[in-house]
């Protein structure tokens, strides 16, 4: 059995299309956990409209997203969870995708596989995922941060499904953090773990209508939490790829640098900048960050525009 993980708040538009993405999956052995993040919204009578004994509701005080999950993998009675957050959906081969990998690669714990875009008009864009260490649908992920350093993240929260007993052996998602929590968790796994890899498209992200760079960012990240734990992992023993993982801290810093640029924090900017530069001295859109630092946010963000 797999079980299904949704953290839940506030979602009430959003749920019930993301749920029946879940019940209508063509692999039908899963159970859903549903943890309410304390909503205060319509979303808890939604999710009760659902008549399905696979779907269990458990509630909590708001506490975050990384809680949610946490309090989640507690909840689950299988040995393997996919994640899926509340407001996105699965294509119906999506759990048959992940249980194959399973089957496939027994010595894997991490599974994963392909994702697209959705805007809020519909527009469908797909991701660009590169240096896929193999040929075929399917195979094992190896080389982790260097694909993540080159790409979009080979592993989102809706595309993931791992061995519980593997999430639970790295603490789970870190409640401290509220912007990257998942990243650290994917990094923490792809050290420790074996991850197999389907190229096939079984999940959407559906973006936000805020999303892109036509204005000024909402969330931006404050602090070097993020930072600071993946440079800990350079000094772990069992660290394989080590220049990757560097091209991949370099990489979180490089598009810290360009939220505080798009923001108008130009002593941010110039701190992430820096940092990115210790890890990848040769890319050369850092040193043309360094370069916008002389301008106007409006023209930062104007030129941003035309080079999307």
């Amino acid at each position: 059995m797999i079980s299904v993980v949704i953290p839940l708040y506030n979602k009430e538009k959003q749920i019930a299309h993301t749920l029946q993405s879940v019940l209508n999956q063509t692999f039908q052995n899963f159970e859903v956990v549903i943890v309410d993040d304390g909503s205060t919204d319509g979303s808890v009578v939604e999710v009760g409209k659902f008549k399905d004994s696979r779907i269990r509701l458990v509630h909590q005080q708001n506490a975050g997203v990384s809680a949610a999950r946490n309090r989640g993998i507690e909840e689950t009675k299988g040995e393997l969870i996919a994640f899926l957050d509340a407001d996105d959906e699965w294509k119906p081969e999506y759990l048959a995708t992940q249980y194959h990998l399973y089957q496939k690669y027994p010595d894997c714990s991490v599974y994963a596989c392909n994702y697209e875009f959705r805007d809020s008009e519909g527009k469908v864009t797909p991701t660009i995922i590169r240096k896929i260490p193999f040929a075929g649908e399917d195979g094992i992920l190896s080389n982790y941060f260097e694909v993540a350093s080159c790409s979009h993240p080979p592993i989102c929260s809706i595309s993931v499904m791992v061995k519980k007993e593997a999430i639970q052996a790295v603490g789970g998602f870190p409640l401290d953090v509220s912007h990257g929590e998942d990243l650290l968790t994917w990094a923490n796994l792809a050290i420790r773990n074996k991850i197999a890899y389907s190229r096939q498209v079984c999940s959407i992200y559906c973006l936000k209508s805020d999303y892109g760079v036509n204005s000024k960012p909402i969330n931006i990240p404050q602090g070097n939490l993020v930072g600071s734990r993946l440079e800990s992992l350079l000094q772990m023993p069992s660290l394989e790829r080590r220049n990757d993982l560097k091209k991949y801290i370099g990489r979180w810093y490089k598009i810290r640098s360009h939220i505080f640029l798009r923001g108008g924090e130009k002593k941010n900017a110039f701190i992430n900048i820096c940092r990115a530069m210790r890890f990848q001295p040769n890319e050369w859109q850092l040193y043309v960050f360094l370069i916008l630092l002389i301008f106007p946010v409006s023209f930062v963000n104007y030129l941003f525009r035309k080079l999307r």
